[in-house]
């Protein structure tokens, strides 16, 4: 099933400010939020949907990527074997634009319907994320490609199940937060007295203390491992895309969401292939003979070699069309051409025999150029540099 288009969802314009979005997200999220409407699937749905949305226009390196190459261009390509196409859960949501009302609706957290911050003022961790690049070949990206990598990550502590904690050690709750996490702090200011809400530092937002840590992570709950990563490419993507594997980032210390694994596209030259967007462009050079006599030739494509015809009189700059042998879109909205462009080669060193030959062609008038031939060779030319 395709998916809405971001700028649909939070109905703002392509050419829409950060102020603008910021505030159309902000109306989205308070008619659907999830303590405003208990129970409402629906309403949950679009509350992430809406979350998705902000979360890649209010970037704006997403946003550019996005407004180029559509869902693929964040890791939304449908299909695409494991990429993030919307998969925000609530924790995400929390974590990420926890501060989207500021202290508007009370204490600092995104729930102002809800009482607070939601799990208990707790913040929920989530891992870092992890950057890869890909390189692919012309043929790869034809058909979309499985790859697998190793990367050496931050992964739970198996002694500990990432708790941080030794078997049966007991934790206590935090002193300073009181087992909520976060502090308050009332300032003040010049406009009165400001309270903000931050993470208590003593135990880094997780509202407890730990008694006896863990002698393999150190308490931490995460250890750095290598790890084989299955990455399934869509095919169509391009050089300079990112695409997202959800969860397959670092572990977050001490348990939380796991970060993401984010893949930077590369593209491997082709000998003989130039890509322009779906479309393949070759260079095909042919002998004066071929030119003027036509026959057959092999051009290269993506899958092999195919044989092409050459009409007798070609001129240089002609450019044949081999429909379908470029690309896949990959928003699959179609497979571009192969382009062949017709260059003819002049010989630059002649033997006596052969001089002799074209000595005696160019005396023929059926070799010299009429005044239509000349027309459309200077058009063509013209055309080339406007």
């Amino acid at each position: 099933m395709s998916k809405r288009d971001f700028y649909e969802i939070l109905e703002v314009s392509k050419s829409a400010s950060a102020d603008e979005i910021k505030k159309a997200y902000r109306k989205k999220a308070i008619q659907f939020h999830p303590d405003k409407n208990p129970g409402d699937k629906q309403s949950e749905e679009k509350f992430k949907e809406a979350a998705e949305a902000y979360e890649i226009l209010s970037d704006q390196q997403k946003r550019q990527r996005y407004d180029q190459y559509g869902h693929a261009g964040v890791g939304g390509a449908s299909g695409g074997g494991g990429f993030n196409g919307g998969g925000m859960n609530m924790e995400d949501i929390f974590s990420h634009f926890g501060d989207i009302f500021g202290g508007h609706f009370g204490g600092g957290g995104f729930s102002g319907f809800g009482g607070g911050q939601r799990g208990g003022g707790q913040r929920v961790r989530k891992g870092s994320d992890l950057r890869v690049k890909v390189k692919l070949t012309l043929a790869e990206i034809a058909v979309g490609v499985e790859k697998k990598i190793k990367v050496k990550k931050q992964v739970a502590c198996s002694h500990c199940s990432g708790t941080g904690a030794e078997a049966g050690s007991s934790s206590t709750t935090c002193t300073t937060c009181n087992g909520q996490g976060r502090v308050t702090r009332v300032q003040n200011t010049i406009l009165g007295q400001m309270q903000t809400a931050a993470e208590c530092p003593t135990c880094n937002g997780e509202g407890k203390i730990v008694k006896d840590k863990c002698k393999h992570c150190s308490g931490e709950g995460v250890v750095r491992e290598d790890e084989v990563i299955t990455i399934n490419i869509p095919a169509g993507v391009m050089e300079g895309m990112q695409l997202s594997v959800s969860g397959k980032g670092n572990a977050a210390r001490r348990g939380g969401v796991n970060g993401d694994l984010l893949v930077l596209v590369e593209e491997e030259a082709h000998p003989e292939l130039i890509r322009d967007e779906n479309d393949l462009i070759y260079n095909l050079l042919l002998t004066v003979p071929m030119a003027t006599l036509g026959g057959s030739i092999e051009v290269p494509t993506v899958e092999g070699k195919v044989k092409v015809t050459i009409a007798a009189g070609t001129q240089p700059g002609k450019v044949l069309r081999l429909r379908g042998k470029g690309l896949p879109s990959v928003n699959r909205y179609g497979t571009g051409d192969l382009l062949v462009n017709i260059g003819v080669y002049i010989p630059e060193n002649l033997n006596k025999e052969e001089k002799t030959v074209m000595e005696k062609l160019g005396k023929s008038d059926n070799v010299k150029p009429n005044a239509a031939a000349s027309k459309n060779f200077f058009q063509h030319f013209r055309n080339m540099f406007q």
